[in-house]
């Protein structure tokens, strides 16, 4: 009686590794955050050993759980969110496995914001016109994922990766504000209450102008899905 062999399953195809150019924008954004992530575990540092209360952290001292929530949110949302420019890396079920984490992350950090903002002793010269957008971009951000959460539901893809992005930028606005601070520490200025609003503000437009460019350029490399032609009558 003869014997039928099976023939081994074909293993499945695995795509390339991503190559070094592919990972150019991503390292970018993680060394953007890296200025905010390394202050962020110096203030948490703060708390940890309980270091002298100063002006600068009094307010942290008075409230520490939103401020811990915030930094241990954002800092890993920023990272795994750089990661998600990652060509290769989007196309394979790490990208859904990541999405999972990046929301509840982003949705800390964006609430925690506004938490800080409403209710900590905030400086002089951090309130007024920078309250309100502290206020709005933290809604902003909030809104965005829960945007984006329901667009992937129904299948939304492209829309679902628009509020991401836009969502993500908003989160990396810390690091873009280490740069737009220098015109004012280059100069040797002292900042009041409208230059550090300016300074601020810069940093989160600065990013949702560049958020929107990579959102159309996304769009036009998208092939264009065409209408299936009619079949012979």
């Amino acid at each position: 009686m003869s014997t039928i062999r099976k023939s081994p399953s074909a293993p499945r195809p695995v795509g390339p590794a991503p190559t070094a150019r592919e990972w150019v924008v991503p390292a970018l954004l993680i060394l953007l955050s890296a200025v905010p992530a390394i202050a962020g575990a110096f203030r948490v540092g703060e708390l940890a050993a309980d270091a002298p209360v100063t002006a600068e952290n009094a307010r942290f001292f008075a409230s520490p759980v939103p401020i811990v929530l915030h930094i241990a949110a954002a800092s890993p949302y920023c990272v795994l969110g750089a990661l998600q420019f990652v060509p290769r890396l989007r196309r394979r079920r790490w990208h859904r496995v990541s999405g999972r984490l990046l929301v509840p992350l982003g949705l800390t950090a964006a609430l925690t914001g506004v938490w800080m903002t409403v209710l900590s002793d905030i400086p002089a010269i951090d309130t007024g016109a920078l309250t309100v957008i502290r206020l709005v971009t933290g809604v902003a951000m909030a809104a965005f994922l829960v945007l984006a959460v329901l667009a992937v539901r129904r299948r939304d893809i492209a829309r679902h990766g628009a509020w991401m992005i836009r969502a993500y930028a908003i989160g990396q606005g810390a690091g873009t504000q280490v740069f737009t601070h220098l015109p004012w520490m280059l100069a040797g200025a002292e900042f009041d209450q409208p230059a550090r609003a300016v300074a601020m503000g810069a940093g989160w437009a600065v990013n949702a102008v560049v958020a929107e460019w990579a959102i159309r350029r996304m769009r036009g490399r998208s092939p264009v899905r065409r209408p299936p032609r009619p079949g012979p009558s």
